[in-house]
């Protein structure tokens, strides 16, 4: 991948790794842009995320390292944040970052795809589920706080697909990203778990496309490893639907690259 966005450090206690291991792999994969966007420090589930008191070191080891490789690729500072009404920190949606990634990770505070959580799959039902959960992308599209949305399809993480159209229940959010001027990651994360594809998959990306949302790429490696692993297959994808471009940003303000 040209440009890969969405990558993790060891601060979040769920990735592997040191910080210069992820670049050195970026580098070997061709990479030219790449941001680490880790889980933004809030006041709930606060053991899968980095704490309050390790923003000042997050933000000045990436800008460490953003000088160290310079002359090597582009090291880009972001964070995901959960969109969880009344947990955001406005020491995070005011950061002097490039990039904010949006996402949704719970529903009513349920955190779905965390397979410690698993078994309350068995007591909802799917389609309401599924429903809730583009209602949230929806609202996080609305609030226009961030610049990327984050997996779009989580929700498919552990293969509990509805029965009623996906395009249909997705529709109403992806016209919220439209009209918020979000751009989409393609992330690579779901070929490593039970869904084994792509987030967005092939048929929502058809849906962006038409809505002419941009694009952007995303290892969201929790280890070096990870690292541009299936790269090939998602720009293999973006382009059979029709993107030629994809999204970098540099102090909140988009640039769209040819890849």
């Amino acid at each position: 991948m040209l440009v890969d966005l969405h990558n993790h450090t060891s601060l979040c206690n769920h990735a592997q790794g040191e910080i210069s291991e992820y670049i050195e792999k970026a580098i070997e994969a061709g990479t030219k842009y790449f941001g680490f966007s880790e889980h933004a420090p809030m006041d709930f589930d606060k053991h899968y995320r980095m704490s309050f008191n390790d923003i000042q070191k997050y933000e000045e080891d990436i800008l460490s390292v953003k000088e160290k490789y310079k002359d090597k690729i582009e090291i880009l500072l972001g964070y995901e944040v959960d969109f969880l009404v009344g947990h955001m920190d406005e020491r995070i949606l005011n950061a002097n970052v490039d990039y904010l990634i949006g996402s949704v990770h719970f529903i009513d505070e349920w955190g779905f795809d965390n397979p410690e959580f698993i078994g309350k799959y068995e007591n909802e039902n799917i389609d309401e589920i599924w429903k809730k959960y583009f209602k949230a992308i929806e609202d996080m599209a609305n609030s226009n706080l961030f610049d990327i949305v984050g997996h779009l399809d989580l929700i498919k993480i552990f293969k509990f697909l509805p029965n009623t159209s996906i395009n249909e229940i997705a529709k109403n959010a992806l016209q919220a990203i439209k009209k918020a001027d979000m751009v989409l990651e393609i992330n690579v994360a779901g070929f490593r778990k039970p869904i084994a594809e792509a987030y967005p998959s092939l048929s929502l990306l058809k849906q962006a496309f038409e809505l002419s949302i941009p694009i952007t790429f995303s290892s969201d490696a929790h280890k070096p490893e990870q690292v541009a692993l299936f790269s090939d297959r998602v720009v293999d994808m973006a382009k059979s639907v029709g993107y030629t471009q994809c999204a970098i940003f540099r102090n909140r303000k988009r640039e769209l690259i040819d890849f």
